[in-house]
């Protein structure tokens, strides 16, 4: 709000201090005064103002003096200077040690209006950005993340540590398990928080542009290069460049690469003039880059100096537990993107979604419970509202008589391959197993399982189950 903003006026000249005084508060800014270069420093100091529009010329301290203090006291303020004509070539010098912008008197007072009026606008957008900056980090925190998996639970702490430093990070793990989510985390949590994350995937661009993405080229480079362009690494200069597929690389490409590693420079395509960059590395693959190397199809220095540090994600398949933790999440995100009341899942429902060996892992859930949210009817998410392939994968196990799904599925045997039923088979047998797991102890089952004890000694009647309290 330009109310909340204070302009500091700093002339010699009384009549231009009044008049820009009542010119900027009829704008709606609040403004005070200093006569000269001294005056102005403690006003500075005192006052913390947001704007300076400030002369360059006056006794004592002069503008260009009092401007470099100011910014020693407070990096970044924001400072517009007035000068007469014959000083132009100081105030243009002076826009290369940090000033906002200059105006030439004699000056138009809605000259005057736009610059402070951009100056403010400026500020209000850098203020912006923080919020935004700060909100992005606190989504990344690493302690947000949800699982109740040890594996989870030991990948994050190793996380947490890889943040802390500048070293290379690979990221392994499946498609959907949330590569990027952990590249992310790595940025967020580092040093190097406020300065930009970069994405590049290497299997989205076509070989021939792939290049010009990652180093930019100058004009002229190519057909169809009209201007300069920079590539992935000028824009991530001073953050993180996160290379998602790192796999899909070129050979001759994965050479440049390594060279960027090793020197932290380059030069654009068709470019001579060395660029240096101060760039982290993350990057993920879900393919196995040690077989790569030895197959050839990927350079064993790059391998060596991409991996840092490894951080290998779990399928979902292998952590259940994390099931019903992440379905209860998406439920609550995608019923209030689709402005549904839904309270939760049906046990038939939710024993659906842990009998489903997930090959798209964490991003699969997320689909088939926001296709659940869609096409529920009730505050309840059934069955049937699954997407139909999970009740087909249970009807084809049965079909089949693949012994290792039905052991997983039903009961052997059975020759009711309703879904309700299969389902119900299934999970009496993860309730036996889990139980087994514990020598008995309902606690620790219920616990292990996601569900009430209560819920526990209910499902225990049943399906007929019968075990011993430690």
């Amino acid at each position: 709000m330009k109310q909340d903003t204070h302009v500091l006026i700093v002339d010699d000249d009384e009549s231009i201090r009044r008049l820009l005084s009542v010119v900027l508060a009829r704008e709606g800014y609040q403004t005070t005064t200093a006569e000269d270069g001294l005056q102005a420093i403690d006003a500075f100091k005192a006052g913390a103002p947001d704007i300076v529009l400030m002369d360059i010329r006056m006794p004592g301290l002069n503008g260009i003096e009092a401007m470099q203090q100011m910014h020693a006291i407070r990096p970044g303020a924001t400072i517009i200077l007035m000068t007469a004509f014959a000083e132009l070539d100081t105030a243009i010098q002076a826009i290369k040690l940090g000033v906002f912008d200059y105006v030439v008197k004699p000056f138009d007072l809605a000259e005057i209006n736009l610059l402070v009026e951009r100056a403010w606008q400026m500020r209000d957008m850098r203020k912006q950005i923080k919020v935004l900056r700060d909100e992005l980090s606190e989504s990344f925190r690493l302690d947000r993340i949800l699982t109740q998996d040890p594996a989870m639970l030991a990948l994050c702490a190793a996380t947490e540590r890889a943040s802390k430093s500048s070293a290379t990070v690979v990221i392994l793990g499946e498609s959907g398990v949330g590569k990027e989510l952990f590249a992310a985390s790595v940025h967020y949590n580092s040093p190097r928080a406020r300065q930009p994350f970069i994405k590049l995937n290497c299997g989205a661009i076509p070989e021939g542009l792939l290049e010009s993405e990652l180093f930019g080229h100058e004009k002229g480079a190519f057909t169809g290069a009209v201007s300069r362009r920079t590539g992935k690494f000028e824009q991530a200069n001073g953050g993180t460049l996160f290379l998602d597929e790192i796999g899909e690389l070129p050979l001759i490409l994965q050479v440049k690469l390594l060279r960027v590693l090793q020197d932290k420079q380059f030069e654009r395509v068709g470019g001579e003039t060395t660029q240096k960059v101060d760039v982290r590395i993350v990057a993920a693959t879900h393919r196995d880059l040690a077989a790569m190397v030895e197959a050839g199809t990927f350079r064993r220095d790059l391998y060596y100096r991409l991996n840092v540090i490894n951080l290998s994600i779990p399928p979902l398949r292998d952590r259940p537990v994390d099931i019903p933790l992440l379905a209860q999440h998406f439920l609550r995100k995608f019923a209030q993107e689709h402005g549904r009341e839904i309270d939760g899942f049906d046990d038939l429902a939710l024993a659906t979604l842990q009998g489903h060996p997930w090959p798209g892992n964490v991003r699969e859930l997320a689909n088939a419970v926001e296709r659940a949210v869609v096409m529920s009817s009730g505050k309840s998410i059934f069955a049937e509202d699954l997407p139909p392939e999970f009740a087909e994968r249970a009807r084809s196990a049965a079909a089949d008589g693949d012994s290792a799904q039905l052991a997983a599925i039903a009961e052997p045997g059975g020759e009711d391959h309703s879904l309700k039923n299969l389902v119900r088979n299934f999970e009496a047998q993860v309730i036996a197993q889990t139980l087994q797991s514990n020598q008995g102890n309902r606690s620790r089952t219920a616990t292990e399982l996601g569900i009430s004890r209560r819920a526990l000694l209910y499902k225990l009647h049943e399906c007929k189950l019968d075990s011993t309290e430690e």
